[in-house]
């Protein structure tokens, strides 16, 4: 049965196409660990059920098999009620056109990514990183084709694309007549606000969506690190091989968390749902990427949608933040 009354929907930036706020990631689900894919499923079916219309993958994810897996789950749904993204950019192979934003790549990508989740087309479909070697318009105009094919809906990038690079962009968008870039998928968080620098602006000019991933740090933002305590047991950080999660343990951003919780519990919330509603307060983010590896924590993330923080709770958070946007003066 969906349920959808508690759940929220933005557009895309200026384009029509209408996500759910909080939207689900499939990053690591190997096609062999049948008990990680059942799991993985029901979590999928969780966020259906609760309203979830919008599903993240990549090319990259697992070697091809979250895609496979995502696609078979999202067969039990009516594909025009799902909108499905996926990416292009890293290795998919040994070979030396294996990898990029080249035309070849991007072609090619996208028929394995067609046949991996078993569609017609994709909803979203993002550059996964920015790519130097690969000429901007060529990049472009093969994104554009695949609109015109039928393939791709809507076309965007993912981090490593700077405001600078998005300028440079609708520059070729406009002179030769493309399809708009419609999204743009970086990483953001409290205690991640480099987009607020120049890329929320650039977007909102464009009307470009953003739809981050890594909301809660990692886990920080969950409120489960806590300074002097040992970290959790089967938590990111007693695993995770590249160290994210530990990188951002440090005491400052543990005595952050500390006084996140307080406006937290004064407004009777999880620290999750302030950390997504503060995210959804920028009218210019269409959806919250989160991640789950289990039901339980799915749930405190859909509670996210529809919440409106206070402006003193707001003006608290930036006080405890202490960000400040850059701008140069001079005199």
């Amino acid at each position: 049965m969906r349920k959808e009354p508690g759940m929220q929907y933005r557009n895309v930036g200026k384009a029509g196409i209408k996500v759910s706020e909080i939207a689900l990631g499939s990053w690591m689900t190997r096609l062999e660990d049948t008990a990680a894919v059942e799991n993985a499923a029901q979590i999928v079916r969780k966020a259906w059920e609760a309203g979830v219309n919008f599903f993240d993958c990549a090319d990259a994810y697992s070697g091809g098999d979250a895609e496979i897996f995502l696609g078979r789950v999202l067969k039990e749904y009516p594909r025009d009620e799902v909108v499905v993204s996926s990416k292009v950019f890293f290795p998919t192979g040994p070979g030396a056109n294996q990898h990029g934003l080249s035309r070849k790549h991007i072609l090619a990508n996208c028929e394995r990514s067609l046949k991996n989740l078993g569609m017609d087309y994709i909803d979203l479909y993002y550059c996964h990183r920015f790519d130097p070697t690969t000429p901007m318009g060529e990049t472009l105009q093969a994104l554009s084709d695949l609109v015109d094919q039928g393939k791709i809906l809507y076309y965007g990038v993912s981090e490593e694309w700077s405001a600078a690079r998005l300028e440079r962009a609708q520059r070729i968008i406009s002179e030769r007549g493309l399809h708009p870039m419609t999204v743009v998928q970086p990483q953001y968080h409290m205690l991640d606000r480099y987009i607020e620098h120049e890329i929320v602006e650039t977007c909102e000019r464009y009307g470009i969506g953003i739809t981050p991933f890594s909301p809660l740090a990692q886990g920080l933002l969950t409120g489960k690190y806590r300074k002097g305590q040992p970290l959790p047991a089967g938590s990111r950080a007693t695993w995770q091989a590249d160290r994210q999660i530990n990188d951002l343990l440090t005491e400052e951003n543990l005595d952050k968390v500390e006084e996140l919780r307080k406006v937290a519990d004064g407004l009777g919330l999880a620290m999750p749902v302030l950390a997504l509603a503060w995210i959804l307060r920028l009218p210019v983010i269409s959806s919250v990427i989160v991640g789950a590896s289990k039901p339980s924590q799915l749930e405190s993330n859909l509670a996210a949608s529809g919440v409106e923080l206070p402006a003193d709770a707001l003006t608290e958070i930036d006080r405890i933040l202490g960000f400040h946007r850059f701008e140069r003066h001079i005199g």
